[in-house]
């Protein structure tokens, strides 16, 4: 993948060390020192991809904690697993909820029974009470929500993994052999 270009976005490690919020998380070892917690290689920036993924779909403010909670044993490319969270945001997560429903009922054999749910709209002028109804709302769905954002999560991780290892995959060979063209070209002329 064109490193130099996503180096450029990234926080460096000691960056990221010194962050007086982070350092409370290493202070019971070496917790973010790995190396693949900040390299761009294949299987860590896809973990962190598929990480990001899973955790984006966690209600509220847990979204990118647990992608960290997640990302740092597994020793997957922690920014990326942070970024990616970003795929929710108050314009996606509600009909990201509703897929996650709709989901979970087909999962559960009850699709074929229709079921008028409205969906949910935030009000900018009192968000605390919007985020109050979003939770009332959110529990109302139940157990075909729960199971929903399960297996969302978890098809969105698996499908994204594999996205960015092909990606990744189909990138490096295009690379090779375009650099290989450029070689051969050289010594012929």
């Amino acid at each position: 993948m064109p490193r130099k270009h996503f180096r450029r976005f990234l926080p460096d490690r000691d960056a990221i060390r010194a962050n007086r919020y982070l350092a409370r998380l290493d202070t019971w070892g070496t917790w973010l020192h790995h190396p693949n917690l900040w390299h761009l290689n294949r299987h860590s920036v896809a973990g962190g991809f598929a990480i990001g993924l899973f955790a984006g779909l966690m209600p509220g403010p847990l979204q990118m904690l647990t992608a960290a909670l997640i990302a740092v044993p597994l020793k997957k490319n922690l920014p990326v697993a942070l970024l990616t969270t970003l795929y929710t945001n108050p314009f996606t997560i509600v009909p990201l909820y509703l897929l996650a429903f709709g989901y979970g009922r087909f999962l559960m054999g009850a699709s074929n029974h229709a079921v008028k749910i409205e969906p949910f709209v935030w009000d900018w002028t009192a968000w605390i009470d919007s985020a109050q109804a979003l939770a009332h709302w959110t529990l109302s769905l139940g157990p075909p929500l729960a199971i929903g954002l399960v297996a969302l999560a978890t098809t969105l991780a698996t499908a994204g993994y594999a996205a960015v290892q092909i990606g990744w995959r189909v990138y490096v060979t295009l690379a090779w052999r375009s650099r290989a063209r450029r070689r051969a070209n050289r010594e012929r002329h």
